[in-house]
């Protein structure tokens, strides 16, 4: 195997691969894939991909449920030197069509409800299989992997589209070098280590449950769902020591009587990163997880996976917290930031959060997207994060919510994530999430929350007055078993605002 540059992104399955060749890179169910077993049948693919279009593709479609076809597939579509797009079987046809069309894919990997879901979106791209008894396209697998330049564009991403249309979020070597240099630099991860596969491989975050897994030929286990029904059990079985995974995951644990005293000893590491996290989840993580490390990651997809990092102190933690949020801490190095008042002009204190360095993608892939997004400041192109954040003593960020989660209720300014805090304080609650629901002229606030069903709207309004001026206690509570989750195990928001306007009459998370 000829060597290849170290800023490839797929250079760092081959270190995994030179460290631990007959080790397990991937683990699916009671089955495992050596890392000269990955690295042979991707090679295959990447061969079969070649051929199907007659050349090196411009993008490659990753269309599989999350297992050895999908895992291997990443590697086989960045072994064509071509960026990977990966994508889910169960997106809808006309969202699928969109990713597919704006990102240029002109050959796709697929399992079979992969292959089933191209074809309900009628675009003619050649499919290379994946299924273990379907016979891979007539071609000879490549040599070695092919190289590509920095600036070449790795990963192809999208965002969720909560606002509109997806956006395509282009992620270089270079951004993606950069990421995992520092993750080598701040991390122990070596070949001993197990590391969980949480996340849907559309998720950003799923690339460093890969790539941080690989580079230090260690092993990627698939988590299913039924895992969660004895997560603890499910863990110690595989061994797994790094965990990564949204904070929602751990209110579902805790559900199943998963975060008892030591449940979680096999953990080194632990991370969260998709949405806010709560001291109270990670105290209750942590003890369950008495050995291992806790990190708060924070990034948009458009600062390459994570851009922040809070690792958690019981005592300091909690004193930096704003509304019982773990801090996101630093920016990473390299990387400049500002923090934008409403007015546009820098604060010292509180705004927008708006990063430049190495890790900011070049740009959505439609350009009218990147108006109001990545902006030109004093000579140099920034991202606005759409983020509100506190820098707090020390020089560590506290995510106070979207720009837009502070709405405005009978002249009054409401922070949504405080209301949110004095609900999770009431007695009988376990967890809250405020939306605001639009009433003729004005707006109201609705909170759904999870605890006890005995509570009465009456009760919780009481409790609430005690501690939030009137004008901000919701007009209205619902109660849910539990929250209901995207495809990204982050609480839908959205669907919950939806509830709260009437647009849907089932709660079944």
């Amino acid at each position: 195997m000829n060597p290849i540059p170290g800023h490839l992104l797929h250079a760092r399955f081959l270190r995994g691969l030179q460290r631990s060749p007959k080790g397990a890179a991937i683990r699916v169910g009671s089955g495992t894939v050596t890392y000269e077993e990955a690295y042979d049948l991707a090679l295959r693919w990447a061969g079969a991909l070649t051929a199907a279009p007659a050349g090196r593709p411009r993008a490659v479609g990753v269309l599989a449920g999350k297992g050895v076809g999908a895992y291997v597939g990443v590697l086989a579509a960045l072994f064509t030197g071509s960026p990977v797009v990966p994508l889910h079987p169960e997106l809808p046809v006309s969202r699928l069509r969109y990713m597919l069309q704006t990102s240029g894919a002109d050959v796709v990997l697929a399992d079979a409800p992969g292959a089933l879901a191209l074809r309900e979106t009628e675009l003619s791209i050649p499919v290379v299989r994946t299924d273990q008894d379907a016979a891979p396209a007539p071609a000879r697998p490549l040599d070695a992997p092919r190289t590509a330049r920095p600036e070449d564009v790795a990963y192809l991403l999208f965002t969720s589209g909560s606002t509109g249309r997806p956006k395509g979020v282009p992620l270089t070597h270079a951004n993606l070098d950069h990421h995992f240099r520092l993750l080598d630099e701040r991390y122990d991860f070596d070949r001993q280590d197990v590391f969980s596969q949480v996340l849907e491989l559309n998720f950003d975050c799923a690339i460093f449950e890969l790539f941080a897994a690989w580079g230090a030929g260690a092993t990627v286990c698939h988590v299913p769902a039924q895992a969660y029904l004895d997560l603890p059990s499910f863990c110690a079985e595989r061994g797994i020591s790094v965990w990564f995974s949204t904070p929602s995951t751990i209110g579902l644990v805790r559900k199943m009587d998963g975060l008892t005293p030591g449940a979680l000893s096999g953990l080194r590491w632990s991370f969260f990163a998709g949405e806010a996290l709560k001291c109270t989840d990670v105290a209750d993580w942590q003890t369950a997880a008495p050995g291992s490390v806790i990190e708060n990651l924070y990034g948009p997809a458009e600062l390459t996976l994570t851009i922040t990092g809070h690792r958690w102190s019981p005592e300091r933690s909690r004193q930096l917290a704003v509304n019982g949020v773990v801090p996101i801490g630093r920016v990473y190095p390299d990387h400049d930031h500002v923090l934008l008042a409403p007015d546009g002009k820098e604060s010292p204190v509180e705004g927008e959060l708006c990063i430049s360095g190495p890790q900011m993608s070049p740009g959505y892939l439609v350009a009218k997207d990147n108006e109001g997004r990545f902006v030109k400041r004093d000579g140099r192109l920034w991202y606005r994060t759409g983020d509100r954040v506190r820098r707090l003593p020390g020089g560590e960020l506290a995510y106070l919510g979207r720009m837009d989660s502070q709405v405005q209720v009978q002249g009054v300014r409401v922070e949504l994530a405080e209301i949110d805090e004095a609900l999770r304080a009431c007695t009988g609650v376990a967890d809250a999430v405020t939306v605001a629901r639009r009433t003729g002229y004005d707006r109201e606030l609705v909170a759904f929350y999870t605890g006890s069903a005995a509570l009465s709207p009456v009760e919780l309004t009481r409790q609430l007055r005690k501690i939030l001026p009137a004008a901000v206690v919701p007009k209205a509570f619902r109660y849910l078993e539990e929250f209901p989750l995207n495809p990204n195990r982050k609480i839908d928001r959205l669907r919950l605002a939806a509830m709260a306007a009437g647009q849907l009459e089932t709660e079944e998370p």
